[in-house]
């Protein structure tokens, strides 16, 4: 597994202990970093930062194109996985397609049977809207 893609699971860790403890993001980087017990890669905490100043953003898009489910129904962890890949696909340095099969990878890894292909089909419908949907 690549350095980005540790930092990618780890970012979906802070989020969805945040999420589910309903704390704010830095207690879970600090808890991340706590236990560790090593220094964290930085694009651990450029996801959960740019997940955090873009979140209303990111859950109105998810909102919108995660068709099926609202965001309180689905699985906290695919809403984690599903705000890091919005993040990345419309924010993120890295190629939206790289950044898609990343999440996509996460959730085959993390989540149910169903979630992979889930996740494909809203950042995919995300990436090809991109140009209409970043707002700085």
């Amino acid at each position: 597994m690549s350095a980005r893609s540790k930092a990618r699971r780890r970012a979906v860790e802070v989020l969805y202990e945040s999420d589910l403890r309903e704390s704010d993001v830095e207690i879970g980087l600090e808890s991340l970093t706590v236990r560790m017990q090593s220094p964290m890669n930085p694009y651990t905490e450029t996801i959960v930062r740019g997940v955090q100043t873009h979140r209303d953003q990111i859950d109105e898009t998810l909102s919108t194109y995660a068709q099926g489910w609202t965001l309180e129904r689905m699985p906290a962890v695919d809403r984690a996985i599903l705000r890091a890949g919005t993040w990345e696909v419309l924010w993120g340095e890295v190629p939206s397609g790289v950044a898609l099969a990343e999440a996509v990878e996460l959730a085959n890894e993390l989540s149910t049977d169903e979630s992979g292909k889930y996740i494909n089909g809203v950042l995919a419908r995300i990436q090809d809207l991109k140009p209409r949907l970043v707002v700085e």
